[in-house]
């Protein structure tokens, strides 16, 4: 790959686990732990590419409504990655956040997130932000809550500096596996100008050459954030 602009910011809903499994007569679960894999290999890439911030979309608020053997399962395979990962993460210089509405996960699973971003809270190298029990609408609702809680006046300004992704920029790519064209509740308010690439790959397929095709995608996007295309004269 010739030498492309790096995004600072990629985000990455990871979709299509459980029909890599269906398609291979396995049980969706095993989709997931194939996922955690992938996870491993796009974090290594993105860390080897100089992405700043990587942020995954791991669990939504609308995941909850999935039958509770899987939601179990998800949570325990989060409680496992989090203890089997984060020690090469600190070893690399990963800083870890966790973000979300955590009141439905276990108090186990809440003390190992809080646990692991101390751990990792003075690294200096990339960012890596996972989405739990998160969705963009409520990111927006409870961002404004605490505003008017606070008698504060509510504007774009000071709302964004409440969003719970205050401490990065906003996204410059959005990586959606698994074939659908939409963007789920996912950082509704930071996405206003992020480039979106979709593809058919199944997450569990994911690794270096899909960062690779989309940073390639990405350098050929004029990015205007709604100002003309410069005109020489």
């Amino acid at each position: 790959m010739g030498k492309v602009p790096i995004p600072q910011h990629v985000a990455i809903i990871m979709d299509g686990n459980g029909r890599w499994a269906q398609a291979r007569g396995q049980l969706r679960p095993s989709g997931h732990r194939e996922g955690v894999k992938a996870v491993r290999r796009i974090v290594t890439a993105a860390r080897d590419l100089d992405i700043r911030v990587l942020t995954l979309f791991a669990f939504s608020q609308e995941n909850w409504k999935r039958p509770p053997l899987e939601v179990r399962l998800l949570m325990e395979l989060l409680m496992s990655t989090l203890e089997r990962e984060l020690p090469e993460l600190h070893r690399n210089g990963v800083r870890l956040r966790v973000i979300g509405e955590h009141s439905g996960l276990s108090v186990a699973l809440r003390q190992r997130i809080a646990e692991a971003q101390d751990k990792t809270a003075a690294n200096t190298g990339m960012t890596l932000v996972v989405a739990v029990g998160y969705g963009g609408q409520w990111d927006i609702v409870q961002a404004a809550q605490r505003l008017a809680a606070q008698g504060r006046a509510i504007d774009a300004e000071s709302l964004e500096r409440e969003l719970v992704t205050a401490d990065w920029p906003a996204p410059d790519l959005l990586i959606r596996t698994g074939g659908e064209y939409r963007i789920s509740n996912f950082m509704l308010w930071q996405m206003a100008y992020t480039e979106l690439y979709f593809t058919d790959l199944l997450w569990p397929d994911a690794d270096v050459q899909l960062l690779r095709d989309a940073l390639q995608w990405y350098a050929s996007r004029e990015r205007r954030f709604g100002a003309v295309p410069h005109v020489q004269t």
